[in-house]
C-alpha cells in the first residue's frame, strides 16, 4: 500500500522527534547540573526537518487562530446591530400598538357616552310617562271616589228623608212609630254601610294603582342605576336594555 505526501511528512516528523529524543537521552551530562551537552548541528538539522515536514494545514489553522479575534469582533458588531434593529422595530411596534389602543379607547369612551345619553333620555321619558299615568290614575280614582261618596250621601239623604216622612205619618201609632224608627234606623245603617263599602272599594282601587306605579318606578330606577354602574366599570359586556323595559302595564279600570 502506497503513502501520499502528507502521510510521509507526518512520518518524518515523528521520526525526527524520535531521533531528537535519542540524542538527548544519549548526550553527555554536565556535572552538578541536570543539563547535558548535545551536538548543535545534528539538533538543528533535525528541527529543520521537522519544520519542513509540518503539514500546511497547521499554518492554515494558525491563520484561522490569528483571524479569530477579527471574526469574533465582526460577529459581535453584527449581533449588536441586529439587537439594535430589533429594539428599534419593537419600539415602533409598541408605539403603533399604543396609538391604536388609545384610538380604540377613545372610540369606546365616545360610544359609552352616547349609550349613557340615550339611556338617560329613555329613563327620563319613562319617568315622565309613569308620572303622567300616575297623575291620570289618581285623578280618575279621585273622581270615582267623589262620585261614589256623593252617590252614597244622596242615597243616605234620601233614606233619611223617607224615614222622617214615614215617621211623621206614623207618629200617633206607637207600634207603627216604633217600626218606622226601626226601619229608618235600618235604612240609615244600610246607607252608611253602602257608603263605607264604596269608600273601601275606592281606597283599594287607588292603592292598587299606586302600587303598580311604585313597582314601575322602582324597576326604572334600578335599571338606570345598573346602567350607570356598567358604564363606570370596564367594558366587559354590552348593556342589556331589554332588562328594564316594562313587561306590560295594566290598563286602568
Amino acid at each position: 500500500m502506497g503513502y501520499d505526501g502528507r502521510e510521509i511528512a507526518v512520518y518524518r516528523v515523528f521520526e525526527a522527534l524520535d531521533e531528537l529524543v535519542t540524542i538527548v537521552e544519549e548526550a553527555r551530562s554536565v556535572p552538578m547540573t541536570s543539563g547535558c551537552v548535545v551536538p548543535r548541528g545534528d539538533v538543528l538539522e533535525l528541527l529543520d526537518d521537522v519544520r519542513d515536514a509540518i503539514p500546511s494545514e497547521l499554518d492554515d489553522a494558525q491563520d484561522v487562530l490569528d483571524q479569530r479575534d477579527g471574526m469574533v469582533s465582526k460577529a459581535q458588531a453584527e449581533s449588536e446591530k441586529t439587537v439594535t434593529e430589533a429594539q428599534s422595530e419593537a419600539e415602533k411596534t409598541l408605539t403603533s400598538a399604543r396609538s391604536e389602543a388609545e384610538q380604540e379607547l377613545s372610540e369606546a369612551r365616545d360610544e359609552a357616552q352616547r349609550l349613557l345619553s340615550e339611556a338617560r333620555a329613555e329613563a327620563e321619558e319613562t319617568l315622565n310617562k309613569a308620572q303622567r299615568e300616575y297623575d291620570d290614575y289618581v285623578n280618575r280614582a279621585q273622581s270615582e271616589a267623589d262620585r261614589m261618596v256623593q252617590a252614597g250621601r244622596a242615597a243616605y239623604d234620601q233614606s233619611v228623608y223617607e224615614g222622617r216622612t214615614e215617621q211623621e205619618r206614623l207618629v200617633d201609632e206607637t207600634e207603627v212609630v216604633q217600626a218606622a224608627h226601626a226601619e229608618a234606623q235600618r235604612v240609615r245603617d244600610e246607607a252608611q254601610q253602602e257608603c263605607e263599602r264604596l269608600r273601601s272599594e275606592c281606597d283599594a282601587y287607588v292603592d292598587s294603582r299606586l302600587a303598580e306605579i311604585e313597582d314601575l318606578l322602582g324597576r326604572t330606577l334600578r335599571t338606570v342605576s345598573k346602567g350607570r354602574s356598567q358604564l363606570r366599570s370596564p367594558m366587559t359586556a354590552p348593556f342589556d336594555y331589554e332588562e328594564w323595559e316594562p313587561t306590560g302595564s295594566a290598563s286602568p279600570h
